[in-house]
């Protein structure tokens, strides 16, 4: 399929089931599947992880934005029309300044947003981190093949040998955040 109406189905689906409501299940490597999230964060083994593809982009402030090499990094995927991202915003917030000291970085995915709108809620929230603006879908078919962000919200915690950690479908609570990314974190290097 070309990338385009690849690119066009995703955000169909995603914007059919942004609320994010109950899940019956993880989609496991190369579903494309839409899947209402739960926000329950489901941590893979390290002998069973996965590699992250390269994810760089522009920032909305228009600087360049990209996973940090050796890092724990969570990446959330967001928009500011979805109200469970909306939701779960002071979170990831908190918890990223609550890690950022122990050498955790946050990294957001604005997906399928106007770029007013992204910037908008990006300064009433304040979040601490960047968020690449992905317009167009690109940083999300990059997980193709891997552990797909498949739910708008959707977070992975990518571990310091840039392997997917993490996932969460939805939006995420607090404890369940902190526990994962302090569970990684503290993996032997």
């Amino acid at each position: 399929m070309p990338i385009k109406p690849l690119v066009f189905v995703l955000a169909v689906l995603v914007l059919a089931g942004c609320a994010g409501s109950q899940s019956s299940g993880q989609p496991e490597s190369g579903d494309t599947r839409f899947i209402p999230g739960d926000g329950k964060i489901q941590i893979f083994q390290p002998g069973e992880r996965k590699d992250a593809p390269v994810v760089e982009g522009q920032s909305l402030d228009g600087s360049t934005a990209g996973l940090a090499k050796g890092k724990v990094v969570v990446l959330n995927f967001w928009a500011s029309w979805c109200a469970p991202c909306r939701a779960e915003g002071p979170i990831l917030k908190d918890v990223a300044a609550r890690t950022k000291s122990g050498g955790v970085e946050f990294l957001g995915v604005n997906f399928k947003d106007q770029k007013t709108a992204a910037l908008a809620y990006d300064r009433a929230m304040e979040p601490g981190y960047p968020s690449i603006h992905d317009q167009q879908g690109q940083v999300l078919l990059g997980f193709q093949g891997t552990v797909p962000p498949a739910a708008i919200p959707s977070t992975l915690i990518i571990d310091r040998n840039g392997k997917i950690a993490a996932r969460a479908l939805g939006g995420v609570k607090y404890q369940a955040l902190l526990d994962a990314v302090t569970k990684v974190n503290s993996e032997p290097r």
